[in-house]
């Protein structure tokens, strides 16, 4: 049952569970201060007559501002593991994001000893579902954790193309918590920390150092980036351009999966071998076309400089990374 509590007695130990969204909290913000806290804040009750706070911390930040004392307050569970399985539970409903959902199922393994198969029965979920998110909360360090919970690093780019560039063999851990750092707070749009994301990975060592040093922009530029307006190539360009992006995708999403231990029933392996024959049958070939056209874009604009570790007699054989299997939701 809802009560209302003093904010003074709030402990705030799981903030850093909940991503920020400056945007969203200052419309949020000036919500509150026109009708008030209308959902209760939720959590558990601690020791010393302090609730834990889980979820409603917008909520908390916005009341700290304008000055309110109290507010309304629902208790999740006794205990954390009880609030916790109990807000995983209705996450769908509170939109905790999918990192958001694996930071809590970390605590839950870390610090209240239980086992995958246990916090999946709780949830009514499967083993893989709760691995998947465990495994999320491993790649991250605690710099991209920071970061990226934080609000200066956005999501989305972080699980649909950094990830991706983390099962490349090379790129190791650090180098992605690098490339984080170097871009967080810089209010980049998702297509252009995309478009740096494939300079620092693959391009040259010079890229990556222009990166870490913060000259963004000039990186860009370089990168020759595809004009905005319409009128900047004509049809025939512009569907080529969109053929080589969807190529690309695809060539990273099957170097990823091929590698893939589900992959064994017969009809799968005989219709893939006959597939593979013929792709590898055209791959000479095509490496050829794509080297011929990379080396005449690079010319006309100026000079950009080829994928690391390409010479000019053997084509690029760089392993790419896995698809990520789920979308992170908005929160």
């Amino acid at each position: 049952m809802g009560r209302s509590v003093e904010v003074s007695v709030l402990d705030l130990r799981y903030e850093g569970h909940r991503m920020k969204n400056p945007a969203l909290e200052a419309r949020l913000l000036a919500s509150i201060a026109e009708r008030g806290i209308e959902e209760p804040l939720e959590g558990v009750d601690g020791a010393d007559d302090r609730n834990v706070l889980l979820n409603g911390f917008k909520r908390y930040r916005c009341a700290a501002k304008l000055g309110i004392r109290q507010v309304p307050y629902a208790s999740l569970g006794k205990d954390a593991a009880s609030g916790i399985i109990s807000l995983l539970r209705v996450s769908n409903d509170r939109s905790l994001t999918i990192l958001e959902q694996a930071r809590f199922i970390n605590d839950l393994r870390q610090f209240e000893q239980m086992s995958v198969a246990d916090i999946a029965e709780q949830l009514s979920r499967s083993k893989s579902w709760v691995s998947m998110r465990v495994g999320l909360i491993g790649e991250m360090t605690e710099a991209v954790r920071e970061r990226i919970f934080g609000g200066t690093f956005p999501v989305y780019p972080y699980m649909y193309t950094l990830r991706q560039f983390m099962r490349m063999n090379g790129v190791k851990k650090q180098d992605v918590e690098d490339f984080v750092v170097a871009l967080s707070g810089k209010k980049l749009s998702v297509r252009e920390i995309e478009q740096l994301a494939q300079g620092y990975f693959r391009g040259p060592a010079s890229f990556r150092e222009a990166i870490r040093e913060g000259h963004t922009t000039l990186v860009l530029d370089r990168m020759g980036r595809v004009p905005e307006d319409p009128d900047g190539a004509n049809e025939f360009e512009r569907v080529l351009l969109k053929d080589l992006e969807i190529m690309q995708k695809y060539m990273q999403r099957v170097m990823g999966k091929s590698q893939d231990q589900r992959l064994k029933t017969r009809a799968f392996l005989a219709e893939a071998h006959l597939l593979t024959a013929g792709i590898l049958g055209q791959s000479r070939a095509f490496s050829e076309v794509i080297r011929k056209l990379h080396d005449r874009c690079g010319q006309a604009q100026g000079g950009i400089p080829a994928p690391p570790g390409r010479n000019e007699s053997q084509p690029d054989r760089a392993t790419a990374p896995d698809e990520p299997e789920h979308r992170s939701s908005h929160h």
